[in-house]
């Protein structure tokens, strides 16, 4: 049952029609349609697609008449659209403030969801009452005003291709589509929310729940079409897959019902075998019945299958609705089914309207009769010629026992688009009529000459008009000739007795600010029993969990993928990811890789065990260096501090003592000043000791060499022989460091990449080449140190240390050479550790080495340090 409402104005012109009164009076064809008629001023009259969506193929031809056909199978809820249109009629003729001192009064025609019956109406409507003259105007014929239609898209074209001739606004309470394509330039308005909003909403819907593997039902025909068109790329695009794609042919005839059947059960197959638990069905005002089909035949299907409910999502067209012969078909299937539908209210009065509404009480209402049949399944009396067969109609069966499926006592969306409809056309006439009585008192004085309305100047005033319904509504049409609208989405609960209950759960509201446009009350779904009232889930694939991404299969839908785990270094912290992603420098992935966690700042503190080991290592060894300072200098009249150029002796001690006290410079938090002396003293103070190891070995040496006759090293022989070699290899260090620093010194630096879990906070060397220069030129010196220790470690002197100068460059030689890998090996603070200990232990071994055997003569044995004793021993 497809409902278009036209609106019509009765007015009285005897001139214009003088010279056509021979062809007014012409009576036109009879026609065999549905009418419903209730006189006024202003006339609304209307086009029902009230049956005959299948009938015996014997009723029609190749080229049927719009006749009614004989066997009718209709769709009896559609007949409260009627209903709706009669109420608003009557509030508007009761309300003194809207068209006064005018009755307004309707005319409506059953279409048969034929263009050729459809067309047939509209021309009527454009004609006399009870003739077919269109395009006069003549004495009591009503001249159509304005179109309220239709429920289905195809329907209102088909009427605006000729209501577009006479410019003639028409009202569409249902969707536009195949308007809005075929014929861009109708004048047409729409009363319900656009399709762009549906879609919003439906995608809305499917990524709140994470409903990516889907399913999408659709009418075959320019609708379904257009809808499958639009949505795959928009849902593709935001993730959303489809498991199947099945179009549902409409049928016409009963000789069909066959082809129907079995692709029914092919659909049906499809469906519950299906691992998609959601599906999305598009289609017209009927096709809610037309998908009632799909249970019934699993139920008669031979095969049998495992059956599971699924999540029905319906469009806004889509009312629930049932065949006559559905009637006692059980509809569970759809038991928490989600609908989005156009917002509506219950206008006060409506319902006691309905309740009162029976065939006795109703005049000129040439529908309520099939209507009352088809529901009852019953007959009246006076329409039977003999006897009658079934149940008779008594006329006072009450419309509140009907289910759900075929009458509902309270507006439904599309309904209560209609009232909306009558009300705008009924204020836009007033606004006209008032404007038009305006312009008449100020053009004539008052005298009111009549003036005929030209209504295709209503397009002027229904553009922006706003008004406040009976409901407590605010319709808007704006410049665009659109409603604006917002969609509710409704839980659909089916009880066992196929009473059908909405509960609003949310809306979508273009008006709201973007954080609000879709609101959804999750706690208040009823889901089916199936999914024993936890969440469905509809995937392709399980989730992938935090620390893993997807990886799509080949040849399969982008939802239908593998989850693969993160490469190192990158995390995924959300559930099916794309793609891992990188943390930031500061932070770095946590075990499972599904988290950034905040790295900790590193470097060699005083207050770490490490830290404060290497500092109390140094300061023993600083304290040891100072005791055996004090040691020498206490007895450095005896022979043996005096061997071997005390100077020198002195000069070591306290390079040793700086060098230990130098390794402090690389405990503590880096800073400008630390980095720039760090390095470059160590160097320094490093050279300066081993210069005066070289400066020993080569005193004792040459020593040894000028007591030889005739020996011209003994002007050679001497302290300042040692002075000079401590001096000029220690500046030429300095040097090198002082090149270092001028061109690219050490500076405080940050390493973000080195340690996973560490951010280190360093001195950057600056320039590598010249650290290593500073290493290089360090090692060169200690090899030529040991190398003349070596040599001179056998000479027959009592005061000869050249042996254990040998075991210290040893020992220096081999904590440096374990250095470079060890350095190179370690990161963070560990290399600052790796250094400082080659400090330590390096000296530690000169100290130990060179040292430690004086120490034990000077104060265990002091009988041994003077020089006869030690000339005894020589001799």
């Amino acid at each position: 049952m497809v409902v278009l409402v036209f609106l019509l104005l009765e007015l009285i012109s005897h001139n214009e029609c003088e010279a056509h009164i021979a062809k007014c009076r012409l009576q036109g064809p009879h026609h065999p349609l549905h009418t419903y008629h209730q006189p006024g001023d202003f006339i609304i009259g209307g086009l029902v697609s009230h049956g005959g969506f299948f009938s015996s193929p014997a009723t029609f031809t190749e080229e049927p008449p719009p006749a009614l056909p004989e066997e009718l199978v209709v769709v009896p809820k559609i007949y409260q659209h009627i209903v709706a249109l009669a109420f608003a009629v009557k509030e508007i003729n009761e309300d003194p403030h809207i068209l006064p001192n005018i009755t307004l009064g309707f005319h409506l025609y059953d279409s048969y969801i034929s263009a050729r019956s459809t067309y047939l109406a509209t021309l009527l409507l454009l004609s006399m009452v009870k003739k077919f003259v269109p395009n006069y105007i003549c004495d009591v014929e009503n001249n159509l005003t304005g179109v309220i239609g239709g429920l289905d898209s195809e329907i209102s074209f088909y009427v605006a291709t000729v209501l577009d001739i006479y410019k003639i606004p028409q009202l569409i309470y249902g969707s536009a589509p195949v308007m809005n394509d075929k014929s861009p330039g109708l004048p047409f308005y729409q009363m319900a929310a656009s399709e762009a909003l549906q879609y919003e909403g439906i995608l809305s819907l499917l990524l709140h729940f994470r409903w990516t593997w889907i399913g999408l039902i659709a009418m075959d025909n320019d609708n379904g079409e257009r809808f499958v068109q639009t949505i795959s790329p928009i849902f593709t695009k935001s993730g959303v897959c489809f498991a199947f794609l099945e179009r549902i042919s409409s049928l016409s005839f009963i000789s069909e019902i066959n082809g129907m059947l079995q692709q029914g059960t092919s659909i049906i197959h499809k469906i519950f075998s299906s691992t998609a638990n959601v599906i999305v069905a598009h289609g017209e005002s009927y096709s809610m019945a037309t998908f009632r089909w799909l249970p019934y035949l699993s139920e008669h299907d031979d095969m049998t299958y495992n059956i599971k409910s699924k999540v029905w999502i319906t469009t806004a067209h889509v009312e629930f609705t049932s065949f006559v012969i559905q009637k006692n078909w059980d509809s569970g299937v759809f038991n928490g089914a989600i609908s989005f539908e156009i917002h509506f209210r219950n206008p006060p009065g409506f319902h006691q309207y309905v309740v009162h509404r029976n065939p006795s009480s109703t005049d000129g209402d040439g529908f309520i009769r099939d209507f009352w049949q088809q529901a009852y399944e019953c007959v009246f009396p006076d329409i039977t010629s003999d006897k009658v067969e079934g149940n008779i109609c008594t006329g006072e069966e009450k419309l509140e026992s009907l289910p759900g499926t075929f009458f509902e006592m309270s507006m439904t969306g599309h309904s209560y688009s209609i009232h909306c409809a009558v009300y705008a056309m009924a204020h836009a006439l007033h606004t006209m009529s008032t404007s038009r009585l305006r312009h008449r008192e100020m053009s004539y004085g008052g005298r009111g000459k009549n003036q005929n309305p030209q209504f295709w100047q209503l397009h002027h005033f229904l553009r922006s008009i706003s008004f406040n319904n009976t409901a407590g509504d605010v319709v808007f049409i704006n410049q665009n000739g659109e409603v604006v609208s917002r969609l509710d989405i409704v839980n659909w609960i089916i009880f066992s007795n196929q009473s059908l209950q909405r509960v609003s759960i949310g809306r979508i509201d273009p008006q709201a600010p973007p954080d609000q446009s879709f609101i959804l009350d999750e706690d208040a779904i009823t889901w089916h029993s199936w999914f024993n009232q936890t969440r469905p889930l509809s995937l392709c694939t399980e989730r992938c969990l935090p620390g893993s991404s997807k990886k799509v299969k080949e040849g399969q839908p982008p939802c239908c993928y593998d989850c693969i785990p993160c490469a190192e270094g990158k995390i995924a912290n959300q559930y099916d990811m794309n793609d891992c992603n990188k943390c930031p420098d500061k932070d770095y992935p946590s075990k499972y890789r599904d988290a950034c966690l905040p790295k900790d700042i590193s470097f060699m503190s005083y207050e770490e065990p490490l830290g404060i080991s290497l500092a109390c290592f140094s300061l023993s060894l600083s304290l040891i260096t100072a005791l055996v300072l004090g040691i020498f200098m206490k007895h450095h009249d005896t022979p043996i501090v005096i061997a071997n150029n005390r100077n020198l002796t002195y000069t070591l001690i306290i390079s040793l003592l700086l060098c230990f006290l130098c390794a402090l410079l690389f405990i503590g938090r880096p800073e400008k000043v630390m980095c720039l002396l760090r390095q470059t003293a160590f160097g320094i103070i490093f050279s300066i000791a081993v210069s005066c190891v070289l400066a020993k070995t080569s005193t004792v040496l040459l020593a040894f060499m000028a007591t030889k006759p005739d020996s011209r090293m003994r002007k050679w022989v001497g302290k300042g022989l040692g002075h000079s070699i401590v001096f000029s290899f220690s500046i030429v260090q300095a040097g090198i460091c002082t090149v270092w620093l001028a061109t690219s010194p050490p500076y405080p630096d940050v390493d973000m990449h080195s340690m996973t879990e560490e951010i280190i906070l360093e001195c950057n060397e600056g320039s590598v080449a010249m650290f290593y220069c500073v290493l290089i030129y360090m090692s060169c010196l200690a090899t030529v140190s040991f190398v003349m220790a070596f040599l001179a470690r056998k000479l027959p002197d009592s005061f000869n240390e050249a042996k254990f100068i040998t075991f210290s460059m040893l020992v220096f030689c081999s904590v440096w050479l374990s250095f470079i890998p060890s350095y190179l090996s370690t990161k963070g603070k560990y290399m600052v550790a790796v250094e400082i200990f080659s400090i330590l232990a390096s000296g530690g071994g000169l100290l130990g080495c060179i040292f430690s055997p004086k120490c034990y003569l000077i104060i265990l044995r002091p009988e041994l340090n003077n020089r006869e004793q030690l000339l005894r021993k020589k001799n």
